[in-house]
């Protein structure tokens, strides 16, 4: 997250922490469930596969936690799927404005450029007399 924070946002560091972080969710989320809700998550496996399903918010069903401790879990992962999404959508949605609009004053900077260069008055005398012998 350090070197996310670090260094200009782009697509591909925006999806490395997507992937990272919701891995460490559905461990996290799993390990924490299979402790606390261990009648219904008979194994680790069960307890990432609900993670999962929970994290990316598509819920099959198949596994509910029945424990207060487990709705507890299911509620901060949940959450912290849906606040996680939201996040990075705006940031990668930021990268492309910012980037958008530096590319706009970078344009009107070099029309700015084009606009105000020197006369020079001795080109345009010049100019002027082979226009007028015509």
């Amino acid at each position: 997250m350090a070197r996310f924070l670090r260094e200009p946002v782009s697509v591909r560091n925006a999806a490395s922490v997507i992937v990272v972080a919701t891995l460490v969710v559905v461990v996290a989320g799993g390990v924490a469930i299979r402790i606390l809700d261990h009648h219904e998550y008979t194994s680790i496996w069960m307890g990432m596969w609900w993670a999962l399903q929970t994290v990316t918010t598509v819920g099959y069903g198949d596994v509910t936690p029945t424990s207060t401790a487990g709705r507890i879990v299911g509620a901060l992962v949940m959450l912290e799927g849906i606040a996680f999404l939201a996040i990075v959508t705006a940031a990668i949605t930021s990268t492309f404005v910012t980037h958008a609009k530096r590319e706009q004053q970078s344009r009107k900077q070099a029309a700015n450029k084009v606009t105000e260069a020197p006369i020079d008055a001795e080109r345009v005398e010049s100019l002027l007399l082979q226009l007028t012998r015509r």
